[in-house]
């Protein structure tokens, strides 16, 4: 049983309630949004398939127990939920991260899912399932990635339409050098929004464009 892996590498977490945590991360290929703002547009076709033992195998090397899964759009390969079974097994503590276009429900329960919702901006807003809302748990997350204030209004239109912020912990980044932080973090105060400012540590820390940190 195996997946196609784009990377496996050793990091900080650098968005979520994770955020500046060590953790593993698991890069899966392929992906089948197109988003405007695409920072890992190398994941979509590059990587080798690799048995869930050797995924593992390369997994416990790093002697952390924080994992994340993430593409590309990890949910099209249908033996990411046994990988997901594996981790747990181990006593891993297991991340997903998915673009939102396909259903979640059969994630197990133990897995802390970090759901992306597309904003206008990004081009993929027609992707977004919404049948999904009806399977985020009270610690799972939703992302919206904010460009402009036509991303920030629709967010804020389906945060209270959904009643979200009753439902799992939201988080808001900026698209990366498009929008300036302070501008969303006024609004996010203006509107009193029960959300989670966020940037992406990792490219504060790193260049912007190094893979595997």
């Amino acid at each position: 049983m195996s997946l196609k892996i784009n990377e496996i590498y050793y990091s900080i977490q650098g968005e979520s309630s994770y955020s500046g945590l060590p953790c593993v991360f698991v890069r899966l290929t392929y992906c089948n949004l197109r988003c405007s703002y695409c920072d890992t547009e190398y994941a979509f076709y590059d990587g080798e398939n690799l048995e869930i033992k050797e995924i593992l195998k390369k997994i416990n090397s790093y002697k952390c127990n924080l994992v994340e899964i993430t593409g590309g759009e990890p949910l099209l390969q249908k033996n990411y939920i046994k990988l997901i079974e594996e981790l747990e097994k181990n006593d891993k503590k297991v991340l997903i991260e998915t673009g939102g276009s396909l259903t979640i429900k059969n994630i197990s329960k133990n897995t802390h899912i970090i759901l992306d919702l597309k904003c206008p901006s990004s081009n993929m807003e027609h992707k977004n399932l919404w049948d999904n809302l009806k399977y985020i748990k009270k610690t799972d997350e939703i992302k919206f990635v904010i460009g402009d204030k036509i991303d920030y209004d629709w967010s804020k239109k389906i945060i209270k339409e959904n009643d979200l912020e009753n439902k799992c912990l939201i988080l808001m980044s900026p698209v990366y050098d498009k929008i300036d932080n302070e501008e969303i973090i006024n609004w996010i105060l203006k509107d009193n929004l029960k959300v989670r400012f966020q940037i992406q540590l990792h490219k504060e820390i790193w260049d912007k464009d190094k893979k595997g940190v």
